[in-house]
């Protein structure tokens, strides 16, 4: 979320905006436009970026995984390891029952 002295000035550069009949009620137009930014803030589900900082390094070492995994898969698929084996001549000439 946003650090509360950036929405006090954003919340006063809003006020000093105001026409200027307004700003003679700058202190509440500030009150109230900070209000309305915390609450339209909350609403929005942000994350601090430390929060994003984690679960970006948790996604690079579970893509790391993957890649190693994927690797690990070709490399078994490749040496025939798990997979049937080929029927040979011997089974092919087998009289049948």
């Amino acid at each position: 979320m946003l650090d509360p002295k950036q929405i006090d000035d954003l919340a006063r550069r809003l006020a000093e905006q105001a026409p200027k009949g307004l700003q003679l009620l700058q202190e509440d137009l500030s009150r109230n436009f900070r209000a309305t930014l915390e609450s339209g803030l909350s609403r929005l589900n942000l994350v601090t970026r430390e929060e994003f900082d984690v679960q970006a390094a948790v996604l690079a070492r579970s893509r790391a995984k993957l890649a190693a995994l994927e690797k690990r898969v070709a490399a078994l698929e490749g040496t025939g390891i798990g997979t049937d084996p080929a029927p040979t001549t011997e089974d092919a000439e087998a009289p049948s029952a």
